[in-house]
């Protein structure tokens, strides 16, 4: 096993850059209208341009024998979940949390498992007695997210979502309790190689248009959206992180139980922090995340760990090469 290969979006430059830096090939699958883009990369051996999905498995799947695809959140939202049950080149992780993410009833129940502090949620509009946020599954980046101040809103929004063909069923999205704080999305990664899990960073989503409406002084009476387009750097006070390292031991431990093999590189916590100090878990990603993409050459917490640059495209680098090294790769490829 000598080849990375990635899908062309979320935080693939990183992982390819990083897949470079610990000698190995690379290769992107994209497509086609992104291929001149990604072939200025020097590291990049190869790009590969695809004109529909079918096309992209295909194209993963001639690397079997030699290839190790990396997964972020666009290939199943890209790709469609059942053409991913179809890749047979083997993947770094789990690809049993796919099925996981996908439904966010079952993403908020492992969080519950972990013995997580979440906000209330609700089983049905007519529950909603307080401020919520409704949320779509999959990684659609907020998109089609509303807040709602009352049950009627949250009626109004899923009318909308169903005749937009958002969603199939009220029972896909998840209604949640609107927990104000400073949104802080806390970033890990477990080696079941060192047999340790590491902080590798924290950042902030900068979402549209929400985030623009705030800086106005007057109120323009627009309804708020959560589509996030960028993502910002930040760094907690050191006295949180012992209780966020807890967090994500706990979230090991019941992925280890719940979803086997187990929790495998890299992953993240969605948070609140209150102004109590207290910090609620809204969702997970069982994968590398984009906010990831801040730290191309190391986070504050990655130098903490490694004394040298370490991107978590990097850091999958390193835990392959080193699950190699010891002859135990079955370990971290599903």
């Amino acid at each position: 096993m000598d080849t990375i290969i990635t899908i062309g979006s979320h935080s693939s430059l990183q992982i390819l850059h990083g897949a470079k830096k610990e000698g190995f090939k690379t290769i992107q699958i994209t497509p086609e209208n992104r291929v001149k883009f990604y072939s200025q990369f020097p590291f990049i051996d190869k790009v590969i341009g695809y004109r529909n999905e079918d096309e992209a498995v295909n194209y993963i799947n001639k690397y079997t024998d030699n290839g190790i695809l990396i997964p972020h959140g666009s290939l199943v939202e890209y790709i469609g979940s059942e053409r991913v049950k179809k890749i047979s080149t083997k993947i770094f992780g789990n690809r049993n949390l796919f099925e996981w993410e996908a439904n966010q009833r079952k993403k908020m129940s492992l969080l519950k498992m972990s013995n997580i502090p979440t906000p209330m949620d609700f089983e049905s509009p007519e529950d909603v007695d307080r401020m919520v946020i409704v949320k779509l599954p999959g990684a659609k980046g907020g998109r089609g997210y509303f807040v709602a101040k009352n049950k009627s809103e949250v009626k109004e929004g899923l009318n909308k979502l169903l005749s937009a063909k958002l969603i199939k069923s009220i029972n896909e999205v998840i209604i949640q309790e609107y927990v104000i704080g400073v949104p802080m999305y806390f970033q890990f990664f477990y080696s079941p190689i060192l047999n340790r899990l590491e902080i590798t960073g924290i950042d902030i989503r900068y979402e549209t248009n929400v985030d623009g409406l705030r800086r106005l002084p007057f109120n323009l009476n627009i309804e708020p959206t959560f589509v996030v387009v960028g993502n910002l750097p930040a760094v907690a006070r050191e006295s949180l992180l012992p209780k966020v390292f807890d967090y994500g031991m706990s979230f090991v431990n019941t992925i280890k139980e719940r979803v086997p093999p187990g929790m495998i590189g890299p992953f993240c916590l969605e948070s609140v922090v209150k102004d109590s100090g207290e910090i609620a878990v809204f969702e997970f990603s069982g994968r590398i995340v984009a906010g990831t993409n801040l730290y191309i050459n190391g986070s504050p917490y990655s130098w903490l760990y490694w004394d040298e640059p370490m991107s978590v495209g990097r850091r999958i680098g390193r835990e392959i090469k080193l699950a190699l090294n010891e002859n135990r790769l079955n370990e971290v490829l599903t």
